[in-house]
């Protein structure tokens, strides 16, 4: 049989880490009587198989229950012997589609994580078609990384580093021109750590000094990606934010 993978050694040192932690819990109770251990359990190595096996086993057990999933444990050993021995999956494409199919009529979630990547898909193909023909304006600029943004207002004060502290006044909106979030609306400026917040922003507001006013448009891979945020932005959103940056630290 081939060597186990980094990831099967890394789950095996993970699972007796948490083995471990239980074992210390474990004194503070009654002792019970010891079991009688396999005869396969000999040296270090075979217990260490043994731990991730059954850790294996635990999370199958789990998903078997959640899902009501109709494990036949013959065919789901051979499975995982001949993943292990590097032997070819024995199901055809057709085969193994079907399967999947049925897996998704029998969990739910699975089936809306599909619903909310093809959502993703589609705002995320909306925004690069907004980017291509705002990309053509001559007032707009493009970085090496893919934000656009527009000069508004020059400022002459102090630019930031990404590790500074900014104080902004911003206003987000879609690209529909629905504005999800404000600093405008409260009546006061937000502060915050440059490195904390969106890639876009980070990158972005290293382009201005204080006093300058921007417009920017963010791709999704530089803002929130295919996740959805609120009630008002979708996943896969592009995003587009007037900045004002008031102060610098």
């Amino acid at each position: 049989m081939k060597q186990l993978s980094v990831c099967v050694i890394v789950l095996c040192l993970f699972t007796l880490n948490v083995f471990a932690q239980q074992s210390k819990t474990n004194q503070t109770k009654t002792k019970a009587k010891p079991k009688s251990k396999s005869s396969v359990l000999k040296t270090n190595e075979d217990k260490m198989s043994y731990l991730s096996g059954y850790d294996l086993g635990l999370k199958v057990t789990s998903n078997v229950k959640t899902n009501n999933f109709p494990l036949r444990v013959s065919a789901f050993v051979v499975g995982i012997q001949e993943a292990l021995d590097g032997k070819e999956n024995q199901l055809s494409p057709e085969e193994i589609q079907q399967c999947v199919e049925i897996f998704q009529k029998m969990n739910p979630q699975s089936s809306d994580e599909q619903k909310l990547h093809a959502l993703a898909g589609k705002y995320k193909k909306e925004g690069e078609e907004f980017l291509a023909v705002n990309a053509k304006k001559d007032s707009v600029k493009t970085t090496a990384s893919g934000l656009q943004y527009k000069i508004l207002r020059e400022g002459t004060g102090k630019a930031p580093a990404e590790t500074s502290t900014v104080t902004v006044h911003y206003r987000g909106r879609l690209t529909d021109g629905v504005v999800f979030d404000e600093s405008y609306a409260r009546g006061e400026p937000t502060t915050f750590q440059l490195n904390q917040v969106i890639k876009g922003w980070t990158e972005g507001l290293q382009l201005m000094k204080e006093g300058a006013k921007f417009e920017f448009y963010i791709p999704n891979n530089l803002a929130y990606g295919e996740r959805p945020v609120g009630q008002l932005i979708p996943p896969g959103s592009m995003l587009i934010f007037e900045v004002e940056l008031i102060a610098v630290k």
